[in-house]
């Protein structure tokens, strides 16, 4: 449909619902001309429940389906930051990595949630606002937010909707995440509060480093005017975590180094060695060789909220509000790496088939890499809400700008069989004989390698027996995202008649994103020393060692690098010049794109004694133009995709009797896709018979939607106590995955193109990202929470909850093929028991992920999946009076591993594991 037609539709949408508004104005005035106005929620006001009790009544009075975090749960919570405080709510996810340049093991082994997904769906598929104002997504490959730079302190309230009403953006499948914080009329004038934090990390205490951070926030709200008609709260935090945590990167080294086989095997026509049709693949699966080490750095973050209020007279009100969020994460791991040769025997009693029965020239390695990282993320909005009569009129105007930077990320590496111009192999002694599998497993399942004492000596002794290998390699990224946008609602309410109110409104956000990634890779050290044998001791790159690169685990040392000297060496010997003069070397991984998108809506409400019906229809229209670098022509090219949705939606809410609510609601969503995928780097592969295959984004691929279905019951007392029970399924279409920077679902097609860039060929084709099948969503939400007010004394302080969620995912993610959605574990569970007398709370929770599917055809084309992960914390506070209240917090309390990935559904043969200890942390609050 073309977009004359499509604004025509939109503005006749518009016309239509003010229209019915104006007729029921003047309905209005000719029956009754002093008529008073009704209460509004209006879409533009930011709610905040300050405890348990307000947060279910918030539940309860809905018109979709939401889930609160007040700020008392906030507060009683043991975790780093806020996305890992949403997973103590039914049918969130939380996971603690992603497919970006922290993706996998790497990302793991911060040990800290990152990312949130709701009902089943991968975390790039949920919107994440802050009092309303769509959030920048700085992320260079996809459209998630990293919610790790927020802390769980200056938010007051956390509101998840599980779907979305016409007045809601609808890119937002999985859900949307409202962070809200205060104004000044939610507090007693003259508030004020100040908070000091000291913590520790256990696993850091394990490696001997100190482990300790600490952090001081303040929050601060007054009313001033000659009527207390001006607020405004602010709030400002600053804290800071150093860790040192361990992994285990078999997953990696499988990846990059082909460390893995079949420990049965038969031989292609190409002579390469395959599983056997009869061998179940999971269960032949062998590591031969491995990755392990630690990761250690710190997180500094600060910023901070504020929000300006007029309420100019009983009519109008003006706010004015702001939010900023910064994060500095130095990451430095230093691994041990055993890179193998697989030895197969031929079985003598089955001809065709052999057997893995060892490795051989072992190489042993040393590697050291850093994941620097500045993230930042504000938001600015400006609004009013004025009431007129019966309207209610809310405009207002919003920028967002969010960053992910990786400005200085180098490796480098060393080996005992390193090769270069002045290197020819191992040095002389040096050779690793070796027989035998390589790698054994402990009771607890993680793998052990059986490591001889000629590599027990190299590795311990790394930086003095290794050979240097390059003399750095540089990576620069810079990924970032502006949004800016306004927006107008506008609500009638009727004092009589089912209609209760009608309300209609028009948006527009205009965003631009970008994305620079600059690789730089430097000669071997040797080559550029003109020396033969260097070592990193030699050098100055490292001179100590980690006592145990796995504490409790493994025998083995790790050195401890310089990393002042490495760029020192970095830059001494890279031709910079020369690389700053290639634009291929400037340009060839750099993507801009802008996105505007204008969209529409009209909605309503018609009560019906005990039921309410909620209709409403929605229209977004988007254009999309990406800006890309083509490495064959070497010139910047671009592409444009435009995509326009409707959505329409219905909400049936039947509330027979107070404390209690059944629902109903159709919902249509829908998710673009990322921009790399749109507008990917262009490439050229020349192959064999005069062949070529172009490599590019593709602007023609369909955005994923989804029918939304949700079905639930829910109920409380006066005694505070909450049930709901709740059943979900979506239909989706047109399926999208994370992939990070590699693009989706890809084949080759002939195009009827035959030259190219000057060239002829006799055949050309075009590999680019493709929508992938139809999918299923489904699942069952069920939370419960009982506070025993009833009993007598000091027995009435308990309170006891849990909520479980059981999901069934999958989608077809192109040709045919059926497997569970990214990041979707099939059972989610959380069980709550809390105390709260006198001064003293206490509260206990266990938070249950289960296993699920993190990546696609990876490894022997299998799915990578993980482990279920379990994590109970304590909290405990006491509340001295006067203002003085004590909290202590223990994250992981029982210090259980924080990630777990592994190759197959059943098979823990190769894996990455992550073991970040537990964290405590001590605040002391005063408040006047």
């Amino acid at each position: 449909m073309k977009l004359s037609t499509q604004l025509m539709l939109m503005a006749s949408a518009m016309s239509l619902s003010l229209g019915l508004a104006a007729n029921a104005v003047q309905a209005e005035e000719a029956t009754s001309k002093d008529a008073s106005a009704k209460d509004n929620v209006n879409v533009t006001e930011v709610v905040i429940y300050a405890n348990r009790s307000t947060a279910t009544s918030a539940q309860m009075k809905s018109a979709n389906t939401i889930s609160v975090m007040s700020a008392e749960d906030l507060e009683h919570t043991a975790v780093h930051n806020v996305a890992e405080a949403l997973a103590l709510l039914p049918g969130v996810t939380v996971t603690n990595t992603g497919n970006s340049f922290f993706g996998g093991v790497d990302g793991a082994s911060r040990g800290e949630g990152m990312f949130v997904g709701v009902r089943g769906m991968n975390t790039e598929f949920t919107l994440a606002l802050i009092n309303g104002v769509n959030v920048a997504q700085g992320m260079p490959y996809s459209r998630q937010v990293q919610l790790s730079l927020l802390p769980p302190s200056g938010l007051k309230t956390i509101v998840v909707n599980k779907n979305s009403t016409a007045e809601m953006d609808g890119d937002a499948i999985g859900g949307t995440v409202d962070f809200r914080t205060p104004s000044a009329f939610g507090f007693k004038d003259g508030f004020m509060s100040v908070a000091l934090s000291g913590r520790v990390e256990s696993r850091a205490r394990d490696y001997g480093e100190d482990g300790l951070g600490g952090g001081v926030s303040a929050e601060y709200a007054r009313r001033f005017g000659a009527n207390k008609q001006f607020g405004f709260y602010g709030s400002a935090f600053y804290d800071k975590r150093n860790y040192a945590n361990s992994m285990i990167a078999g997953i990696m080294t499988a990846q990059q180094d082909g460390n893995w086989g079949y420990l049965h095997a038969v031989k292609d026509a190409s002579g390469n060695f395959q599983n056997p049709t009869a061998y179940d693949k999971e269960a032949n699966l062998a590591q031969t060789g491995l990755n392990t080490g630690v990761s250690t750095g710190f997180t500094e973050r600060y910023g901070g909220n504020f929000s300006a209020d007029w309420r100019v007279d009983d009519t109008l009100d003006l706010y004015l509000r702001g939010s900023y969020a910064f994060a500095e994460t130095h990451q430095n791991s230093t691994l041990a790496q055993f890179v193998n040769t697989k030895v197969y025997v031929e079985n003598a009693a089955t001809p065709g088939l052999f057997d893995l029965t060892g490795v051989t020239n072992s190489s042993v390695r040393a590697w050291y890499e850093t994941n620097p990282e500045q993230a930042d993320l504000g938001t600015l909005s400006l609004g009013a809400v004025k009431r007129v009569g019966n309207w209610t009129l809310s405009p207002s105007v919003f920028y967002s700008e969010g960053d992910n930077d990786r400005p200085n990320h180098i490796e480098a590496s060393m080996r005992n069989n390193q090769s270069d111009n002045y290197n020819k192999g191992p040095l002389a002694g040096q050779t690793v004989p070796y027989a035998g599998l390589f790698i054994a497993y402990n009771s607890d399942g993680y793998p052990i390698p059986m490591l001889n004492a000629t590599q027990q000596t190299q590795i311990n002794n790394a930086s003095t027996t290794l050979l240097a290998r390059r003399a750095g390699q540089l990576t620069q990224q810079f990924s970032g995202q502006e949004k800016a946008g306004l927006k107008f609602d506008a609500q009638y309410d009727f004092d009589a008649g089912n209609l209760a109110y009608i309300k209609t409104g028009l948006k527009y956000v205009a965003s631009h994103r970008r994305v620079i990634n600059r690789d730089w890779t430097n000669d071997h050290l040797a080559n550029v020393m003109q020396k033969a044998g260097v070592k990193w001791a030699d050098v100055g790159l490292a001179t100590d060692y980690f006592d145990s690169i796995y504490p409790g685990l493994y025998t083995i040392r790790a050195p401890k690098v310089n990393q002042d000297r490495l760029f020192e060496i970095f830059y001494t010997y890279f031709p910079m010049a020369a690389a700053l003069a290639d634009p291929e070397y400037m340009n060839g991984n750099t993507l801009k794109g802008d996105e505007n998108v204008s969209a529409a809506y009209v909605t309503g409400k018609y009560d019906f004694g005990s039921l309410e019906v909620i209709p409403g229809l929605r229209f977004e229209h988007t254009d999309i133009k990406n800006t890309y670098w083509n490495s064959a022509k070497k010139t910047f090219e671009s592409n444009s995709t435009d995509y326009n949705e409707w959505l329409p939606s219905l909400f049936v809410n039947y509330r027979p009797e107070t404390g209690g609510v059944y629902r109903a609601s159709l919902t249509r969503a829908y998710m673009r896709p990322a921009m790399v995928q749109l507008g990917n780097k262009t490439t050229a592969r020349e192959g064999d018979n005069r062949s070529l295959t172009i490599v590019q984004g593709n602007p023609d691929l369909e955005p994923l939607k989804s029918w939304n279905l949700d079905l639930s019951g829910e109920w409380s007392n006066a005694e505070g106590g909450y049930a709901m029970i709740g059943a979900y399924y979506k239909k989706l279409s047109d399926y999208m995955y994370d992939n990070g920077s590699t693009q989706v679902n890809t084949g080759e097609t002939p195009t009827n193109l035959l030259t190219y860039n000057g060239k002829t060929y006799d055949r050309v084709s075009l590999s680019h990202p493709t929508n992938g099948g139809e999918g299923t969503v489904k699942g069952l939400e069920i939370q419960l929470y009982q506070k025993f007010a009833m009993l007598p004394g000091w027995l009435s302080g308990f309170g006891a909850g849990a909520n479980f969620t059981r999901q069934w995912t999958e989608v077809d993610i192109g040709k045919g093929e059926k497997h569970p959605i990214q990041n979707a574990p099939e059972y989610l569970a959380n069980v709550k028991v809390n105390y709260a007398w006198k001064g003293l709370t206490v509260d206990l929770t266990h938070n249950y992920t289960g296993e699920a599917v993190i990546a696609y055809n990876d490894v022997a084309g299998l799915e990578l999946w993980t482990r279920p992960v379990k994590r109970t914390d304590l909290h405990a506070g006491y509340d001295f009076g006067k203002g003085v209240k004590l909290d202590l917090s223990v994250s992981n309390l029982f210090k259980d591993y924080s990630y777990w990935a592994h190759v197959g559904k059943n098979s823990l043969a190769i894996n990455d594991i992550v073991d970040s200890g537990s964290t405590t942390l001590l605040t002391l609050k005063y408040t006047y």
